[in-house]
């Protein structure tokens, strides 16, 4: 399996992976300013970049056969950079996280670990539907504590709880989203304990490194 986007060459600066405040306030009153080097990937780029040649697909567990691997490009997974593991959708959890998003999963396991890209061409923007649940990706504005913003897959249509921004960086090959919600980057929480550990939350002010993903495509 050959990469899209080039391994990690050489790690960050120590500085620049230094942890985030969990319980930093949302900027909710403007969006947040996108670095240089990061530029917005509409539908038509995404496509071209998941179908080239040189594709990375997504790896699976070991001894898995997964029959539902996907046809089509805008199929995707998504990979932390912070910790390197997969992003699951926890469809198994109580209320009131059901559905909540984790970087936890070492491979791509079947549809825990995917989600349909949707793009909008009026806002510009994408709705992320689970495979896991068949539900999109809200970001959970009104809850409080360490779960505000969380990433979940609860909603049955797309309003703009559920619209995120794509952003590339080319020269470092790596992604990151942006909720249209709060105007914040979507965040792994690498230093969460417990059942949120790895949790994405959309609640950052910049990109600095837990804020970047890798894309899979699932095309078999």
């Amino acid at each position: 399996m050959t990469p899209v986007l080039l391994s990690l060459s050489a790690l960050l600066a120590a500085s620049a992976w230094a942890a985030p405040v969990a319980g930093a306030a949302p900027r909710a009153d403007r969006p947040a300013s996108v670095p240089g080097g990061w530029e917005k990937v509409d539908a038509t780029e995404l496509t071209d970049i998941t179908r080239d040649a040189e594709a990375r697909k997504a790896p699976l567990a070991a001894g898995d056969d997964v029959s539902v691997q996907a046809e089509e490009p805008e199929l995707l997974a998504l990979q932390s950079l912070r910790n390197d593991r997969f992003v699951a959708t926890e469809k198994s959890y109580a209320a009131p996280h059901t559905g909540v998003l984790r970087a936890r999963s070492d491979a791509y396991n079947g549809s825990w670990e995917g989600f349909a890209f949707e793009w909008d061409e009026a806002t510009e923007t994408y709705a992320l539907k689970s495979l896991a649940n068949d539900r999109y990706v809200a970001v959970e504005k009104n809850f409080t504590g360490d779960a505000q913003n969380e990433l979940r897959a609860r909603s049955t249509s797309v309003g703009g709880w559920e619209r995120f921004v794509l952003y590339h960086n080319e020269d470092q090959d790596r992604w990151a989203l942006q909720s249209t919600l709060n105007g914040l980057f979507v965040t792994m929480e690498n230093n969460y304990t417990g059942s949120l550990q790895y949790v994405l939350r959309a609640r950052s002010g910049e990109i600095s490194g837990w804020e970047e993903f890798n894309l899979y495509t699932l095309e078999a």
